[in-house]
């Protein structure tokens, strides 16, 4: 599955997790909670030289671990005040073409390949609610290999803990 917009695969076909040690572990907290460290604060609060903070950085982006760095962006502030979760009926074997086009689609989020009732679901981040009716009805349901969607409205949303990777 990917997150197209940006370009991040985090299903590689890989078939084992890298193994991480407790300093990996204490870099990817420090990381998630402030992107923006540079190698030398980064170095100072996992208590490692900055050689090797530099080295493990450079290690998990290579295997695949660390992604990207980006900035957390409130939705509402931004002017995307209507959220709404769309879960997807897609016919089967159609997920490599519903994923590639989900993904150009504008005000697609997130979204992922999921069992249950549904196959597909998707976040959906629009300016209002005319757009996000738009999105909805003139683009998702048109992709090819989309059965049916159904919709929900985000009323109040908050961050959870994360993972914990210290």
């Amino acid at each position: 599955m990917s997150q197209s917009d940006r370009g991040h695969t985090w299903n590689t076909g890989r078939s084992s997790a890298r193994e991480l040690d407790d300093v990996d572990r204490r870099i990817l907290a420090e990381l998630v909670e402030q992107g923006r460290l540079s190698i030398r604060q980064l170095a100072e609060r996992v208590h490692v030289s900055r050689a090797n903070a530099y080295a493990r950085v450079d290690r998990l982006l290579a295997d695949g671990v660390i992604t990207g760095f980006s900035a957390q962006v409130n939705p509402e502030r931004a002017g995307l005040s209507t959220s709404a979760y769309v879960m997807l009926s897609i016919q089967q074997n159609a997920w490599r073409e519903v994923s590639a086009a989900l993904g150009s689609l504008p005000y697609v989020e997130h979204f992922a390949l999921v069992g249950g009732d549904f196959d597909v679901l998707a976040l959906v981040r629009a300016p209002n609610n005319s757009e996000l009716r738009h999105v909805v009805l003139e683009h998702i349901q048109d992709v090819p290999g989309v059965l049916s969607t159904r919709t929900w409205l985000v009323f109040d949303e908050h961050l959870g803990q994360g993972s914990r990777w210290a």
